[in-house]
């Protein structure tokens, strides 16, 4: 699993050991789609400029492609989760799109692949079968399908990565940031320590799930703290499916005077910690919750005593906050998107990062004309060295899939909600120019197409 993503991984691996639908942050609610704006909504989308329109495409370049519609795939453990963020986006971004005209006046189709968590590869044959492309989606346990997707020459548009097999593979346009060789969260890590609390450099803690798919995640975490001037002082293992009693856990962090600690894992599960640690009135300096815990569950999860008590703060990874929508207008729309075609559904970390990844693939497509090819909509993708999804985002070089993240966000947890933290951002909602810590470690490898016999020159 590479640094940076939201950790669905380890909420998946909890969740087959317990069998319950409540994966880790997937849940997150930040903002609702409540009520449809009166007016119809424009073409625009932040500074993007008519992302749709019609137009006269007429022919059949490609598979899933023809003059009519785009089939595209979009990959949700849904059956198993639950949870509907990635296909409420797919239904918002297609309805909107398609009612500006489309992509060149072909239809946007989005076929729901769901993998109810452990189908990935037969949904990914599926998809190889008869999709043009992958847009907007994601799963837990995405590194199964890679080799399959790469023999099939089958481009990916993720909303978010999981699995290390899949993060930075071949033939991937993400919107996500993250590299193969540096740690993602350095800038964050660097400014908890040096900056914010420069006490708690000496004795940082980590605690993560313990499950094969996840122990390697918190070593690249100790890299990171070291990386940025930290010292580990607490690595402790919890049982994947949970724990009932989590006050010894918090007597061992009492006791090694933890100042910082990282948490991997379902926030539910963060927020009985954090009771423990109040319960025995210990307070911590910062507690790193990790971004699947941005939302509004895990504030009533956690509650007044907790929050006001513990200090959680998570690194948003470079995306706008909804709790500030109406000061950006590209995050806005999406609120005013979601009103009008999906009232009432919830708008999260990772759907944001789905509506950035369906703009990419549609602009990229909409480059391309009436010859609409994979290898051509791949490349114009690859061009977008500045991206921000019109605004949803701060800026990331689609091209370099190994690049130290550059920007970063801090949001802190309080009884009214998530608000930003001071990090003193310094440029607009964003502190770019983050240290670059490069990772030693021995991890796994994103695949490529030479890992399946195949090269660029296969693809048409």
């Amino acid at each position: 699993m590479r640094p940076q993503r939201t950790l669905a991984a380890l909420g998946a691996v909890a969740l087959l050991a317990v069998g319950c639908a409540d994966r880790g942050g997937s849940n997150s609610e930040s903002a609702s789609a409540s009520q449809a704006p009166a007016s119809a909504l424009p073409a625009d989308l932040g500074d993007l400029k008519g992302v749709c329109h019609k137009g006269d495409a007429t022919s059949s370049p490609a598979q899933g492609v023809t003059g009519d519609e785009i089939k595209v795939g979009v990959f949700s453990d849904v059956g198993f989760t639950k949870n509907q963020e990635y296909l409420d986006a797919a239904k918002v971004f297609t309805s909107w799109c398609n009612d500006a005209g489309g992509v060149n006046g072909r239809k946007l189709v989005a076929e729901i692949r769901d993998t109810k968590m452990v189908e990935v590869r037969q949904r990914m044959t599926e998809a190889c079968r008869e999709d043009f492309a992958l847009v907007g989606g994601s799963a837990a346990l995405d590194g199964m399908g890679v080799k399959d997707r790469l023999s099939c020459l089958l481009p990916d548009f993720p909303a978010q990565l999981t699995n290390a097999e899949n993060d930075g593979s071949d033939l991937q346009a993400a919107v996500q940031p993250g590299g193969v060789t540096y740690a993602s969260y350095a800038g964050f890590y660097s400014w908890l320590m040096q900056e914010a609390y420069p006490g708690s450099a000496g004795a940082v803690g980590i605690i993560n799930g313990d499950s094969p798919v996840t122990k390697y995640l918190g070593a690249e975490a100790v890299e990171a703290v070291q990386g940025s001037g930290g010292t580990m002082a607490y690595n402790d293992l919890y049982p994947a499916s949970g724990v009932s009693d989590w006050t010894p856990y918090a007597q061992s962090i009492k006791n090694k005077n933890v100042k910082g600690l990282i948490f991997y894992g379902q926030y539910s599960q963060l927020a009985k910690l954090e009771q423990s640690l109040t319960n025995i009135g210990y307070k911590l300096d910062w507690v790193d919750a990790n971004n699947n815990a941005y939302g509004d569950d895990f504030i009533g999860i956690a509650g007044d005593n907790v929050l006001s008590t513990q200090n959680n703060v998570v690194d948003l990874g470079g995306v706008y906050p909804l709790e500030n929508a109406a000061s950006n207008p590209a995050t806005q729309q999406v609120l005013d998107m979601y009103a009008k075609y999906a009232p009432g559904a919830k708008v999260t970390l990772p759907a944001i990062r789905a509506i950035s990844a369906w703009l990419l693939f549609t602009k990229s497509a909409a480059g391309c004309g009436d010859e609409l090819t994979r290898k051509c909509v791949y490349e114009a993708a690859l061009k977008e060295t500045a991206w921000t999804g019109g605004g949803l985002q701060a800026p990331l070089d689609i091209s370099n899939r190994d690049q130290a993240p550059a920007c970063y966000n801090v949001e802190v947890a309080t009884p009214d909600g998530w608000k930003p933290a001071d990090f003193k951002p310094n440029s607009g909602a964003y502190r770019c120019g983050a240290p670059a810590v490069k990772l030693t470690g021995e991890y796994a490898k994103p695949l490529t197409l030479a890992d399946v016999g195949k090269s660029m020159a296969d693809f048409k």
